[in-house]
């Protein structure tokens, strides 16, 4: 599922009283906002139990990863509704349309999110809350709201399903150890086709009886064939690792994701962390199997040489470009990645890894001279986005 056209965030506009109002109390939201949110999940999943177990990564919860993510985004799309100067949120919310639709996310469910998250705002903030703080706030929710239901019903639409029909059973035709760490998957069903750099969620049904669904990137695949890499950090991903074998079934969804390699002329750099080597690999593959004639750089950095889960196929795939390039950075040899060694000006840099490798990274680029920036930068992190939104 991908749209070339982003979220229409700059058609979202609250009225003067509701802007007011909002301003006079966004700095009260925004300092609760995290409790606000705590709360908010608290309720949902007390009225709602079914969507902890079956949608909701119940990983990310015990972390506070997922509430942090809301606390962020909500501030962050109230601010730019209330002040000019504030950055347009239309990458979070295109990159949030994306997470949703990979987990089979409906317009039905939205109201199910404002009724407990205006409860929560209102159990929080107390007296403060008066009719005209709830009907203002209300206005931001669905401005939102509506915003992401549009830009999830165009993704569905760009595969043909109907609004949330994602889901499909995969079979494990391949199992594969990559690392110590890492295995690879592949499944075979009735798919659809990714674009290079997208995602599936995998779900398995746990001792519990839960269906938890995990994120992870393809590697490689097609209409009928998804290939994914595993590294063992959470419930899903251990229970692929040690309970499921060739032969056996799993949930998948259609691919989605909005890292995807754009098209044009401008050389390629692909930077990586760990696992983050994952949606970049895809990426790389597609470049050398189609004989694009850019300039490709793939700079990688992990822990140690051993640790990197497809170190051979890298290199293989970079050996089949005409002009590309591989550097590699291993911790355990104190390196780091430098972007003042890399050749990045007028390029299209694609970033994945660790959110401090990828804050790092932002930070580097970013700071370079006009004469030696990127044209682009593109990224993917494997953890809900509070820090790109805060």
């Amino acid at each position: 599922m991908y749209n070339d056209t982003l979220p229409d965030s700059k058609n979202t506009h609250l009225s003067d009283a509701h802007a007011e109002t909002v301003k006079a109390t966004l700095g009260p939201v925004g300092e609760n906002i995290q409790t606000i949110a705590n709360t908010f999940y608290s309720k949902m999943f007390a009225a709602h139990p079914e969507l902890i177990s079956d949608l909701f990564n119940r990983g990310n919860q015990k972390q506070q990863a997922q509430q942090k993510a809301l606390a962020a985004s909500v501030v962050k799309f109230a601010s730019h509704l209330v002040d000019d100067s504030a950055p347009d949120p239309v990458i979070m919310l295109n990159r949030i349309a994306h997470k949703h639709v990979s987990l089979g996310v409906t317009e039905a469910q939205y109201k199910i999110v404002y009724e407990n998250l205006m409860a929560a705002i209102a159990e929080v903030l107390g007296d403060a809350v008066t009719p005209e703080v709830a009907e203002a706030w209300s206005a931001v929710y669905w401005l939102m709201a509506d915003v992401l239901i549009k830009a999830e019903k165009d993704l569905y639409a760009s595969d043909g399903v109907t609004d949330g029909d994602v889901f499909r059973r995969g079979k494990v035709v391949e199992k594969t150890e990559l690392s110590s760490a890492v295995t690879a998957f592949t499944v075979e069903g009735e798919f659809t086709q990714p674009r290079p750099g997208q995602y599936t969620s995998i779900g398995v049904k746990l001792d519990d009886g839960a269906r938890q669904l995990r994120q992870y990137s393809i590697i490689e695949g097609d209409a009928s064939r998804y290939r994914i890499a595993v590294q063992k950090d959470g419930e899903v991903s251990s229970f692929l690792q040690e309970r499921i074998d060739v032969g056996d079934t799993v949930d998948v969804t259609l691919a989605a994701g909005d890292l995807v390699l754009q098209p044009g002329e401008r050389p390629v750099v692909l930077i990586s962390s760990g696992i983050g080597s994952t949606p970049l690999t895809g990426i790389l593959r597609h470049l050398a199997q189609n004989n694009d004639p850019r300039r490709v750089t793939y700079v990688h950095a992990d822990a140690t040489e051993d640790s990197w889960a497809q170190a051979q196929e890298t290199r293989e795939l970079v050996e089949k470009l005409g002009d590309g390039a591989l550097k590699t950075y291993f911790r355990g040899d104190d390196q780091r990645v430098n972007v003042g060694e890399l050749d990045v000006a007028g390029a299209d840099v694609y970033l994945c890894g660790g959110t401090g490798f990828l804050q790092s990274l932002r930070d580097d680029l970013a700071q370079l001279p006009a004469d030696k920036a990127p044209a682009n930068v593109y990224y993917e992190l494997f953890s809900p986005n509070d820090w790109l939104v805060a």
